[in-house]
């Protein structure tokens, strides 16, 4: 058995295991997820990623400079995951979801992120190898998010009544609610195959999915290239999420420069990207990748420290505790 195939059933063994327990953990409680407990999970999921990245170092062949740039491509997909997350939350907020539905549907969202993720990656691989020009279109395309990121709304893009998966839903099929206990999606009322309210929140959510796994190819492409990178990156980012979405619901009023800083990765990234149609500047950020991971790390750092100095300075403003709230 060669060190790459080890890597694959290592990465595929750890997915398998942590969406496993991260499921187990999520649905099987009889209390409410606390906001600590929920961290200490993900912080989890997130060691593994680095410790695999450790076991990228040395068991690939290239092991130095791919550890380096799974890390960059983990930390530029997680916090573009963190921001889907958020995505959730304001839906949720917005179209009422109670909170015993939201782990469903938070379980279906990431299964088709993952799945929205490997396809989008496996074609995005496939079209960069025959159409090389099309990584300027995709750095121009992730200058362009960033730009829509900073200077959005907070909830402008999750607004239901504009979704048109949501439309088109609500007009074709009988809409049945089903109480609100409910976790069904779907049922059959008077003989007819009915749709629920969570049904039409599910197509939202995954209408939010296709937009952000359209975001995190040219992200992710415009770090690397090398296909074991840019599919493990992505997956991992995702690993862990049911745990983090618990975390981020009780404080996401406490990451208030997460989106400017995710804004400033993402307009980093294209901008090396369209650079790279002068070929020394494309050399020089291969022969030198530790740059990528220096600049995502610095500015995911400083995003953070000021959103702790701002809640700190202003906590009147700032909303969500750090406290558990499990019930006893």
């Amino acid at each position: 058995m060669n060190s790459i195939t080890l890597l694959w059933i290592i990465f595929w063994t750890t997915f398998i295991a942590v969406s496993a327990i991260d499921l187990f953990v999520v649905t099987h409680r009889h209390t409410a997820v606390g906001v600590k407990s929920a961290l200490r999970w993900a912080g989890l999921w997130v060691s593994l990623a680095f410790a695999f990245s450790g076991a990228i170092y040395f068991l690939h062949p290239k092991g130095p400079e791919l550890s380096l740039l799974f890390i960059s491509g983990y930390l530029t997909e997680y916090s573009l995951s963190v921001d889907n997350l958020f995505v959730f939350i304001l839906i949720f907020s917005i179209m009422g979801v109670a909170e015993h539905a939201q782990p469903k549907l938070i379980k279906l969202g990431i299964y088709l992120s993952i799945f929205l993720r490997i396809l989008f990656i496996l074609f995005g691989i496939v079209v960069l190898q025959r159409f090389h020009w099309l990584i300027y279109a995709f750095g121009a395309l992730l200058i362009w998010t960033a730009w829509k990121m900073l200077t959005a709304d907070e909830d402008e893009h999750v607004d239901p009544s504009k979704n048109i998966l949501h439309r088109i839903a609500s007009k074709m099929f009988p809409l049945h609610d089903a109480g609100p206990d409910s976790h069904r999606l779907m049922l059959r009322h008077e003989g007819r195959l009915c749709i629920t309210p969570l049904f039409l929140v599910f197509l939202v959510i995954g209408s939010t999915d296709v937009l952000f796994a359209l975001d995190s190819i040219p992200a992710i492409m415009g770090i690397t290239q090398e296909p074991f990178v840019v599919l493990t990156s992505n997956v991992f980012a995702v690993l862990g999420l049911n745990s983090l979405f618990f975390a981020l619901r009780g404080i996401m009023g406490m990451f208030k420069f997460l989106k400017h800083g995710v804004s400033i990765i993402l307009f980093f990234i294209g901008a090396k990207m369209i650079a790279g149609v002068y070929a020394p500047i494309e050399e020089w950020f291969k022969d030198h990748s530790f740059v990528s991971l220096l600049v995502i790390g610095v500015v995911l750092l400083v995003s953070i420290v000021l959103s702790i100095w701002h809640n700190r300075t202003y906590p009147a403003i700032a909303g969500g505790n750090l406290g558990e709230t499990e019930s006893p």
